[in-house]
């Protein structure tokens, strides 16, 4: 069977990328600045806006807005992952495959951020979303569009994302 990826140059994507076997490779501080040095190392070459992120201990999820004319997030997934496996001691450390969906939508770009940010809350990493330290809502709460406090009375996060 062939797999089809979307298509929708200068779209918003939701991504779920999972570590190989589930393993706890982004469990350290010093993992996840790796991985954010891999984001930074790409986007110089090829620009695109992380509109949400989450690095969890065995998996990330994300949104990404791409430029004008271009849809080309293969290159950069299949470029961050090389620049990050080239840097690490463990090996090896993606699935090969990840999960994208194109966001149709306001409606659906907010219901996959709220995703985002209660994701380490729905997996028992911790009990408030504001403690997780891996995540762009502290830069939502920063620019005021989040409340310290949301998803403190839980989140509907039914049908939406994937791990």
């Amino acid at each position: 069977m062939r797999y089809r990826r979307a298509f929708q140059p200068g779209g918003s994507f939701f991504f779920t990328v999972v570590t190989a076997h589930r393993r706890p490779v982004l469990a350290s501080a010093t993992a996840v600045d790796l991985l954010r040095d891999a984001f930074r190392a790409v986007r110089q070459q090829r620009p695109f806006d992380i509109d949400a992120i989450v690095i969890l201990p065995d998996h990330l999820h994300c949104i990404w807005t791409l430029p004008d004319g271009d849809a080309d997030f293969m290159t950069r997934w299949r470029l961050i992952k090389t620049w990050f496996s080239k840097r690490s001691d463990l090996k090896p450390i993606w699935q090969q495959r990840y999960w994208e969906h194109v966001l149709r939508d306001e409606r659906d770009f907010a219901k996959h951020v709220d995703y985002i940010h209660y994701n380490p809350v729905k997996h028992g990493l911790v009990s408030k979303v504001m403690d997780w330290p891996h995540s762009s809502f502290h830069r939502y709460v920063a620019l005021g569009w989040c409340a310290a406090d949301w998803g403190g009375d839980g989140v509907d996060v039914a049908g939406v994302g994937r791990e």
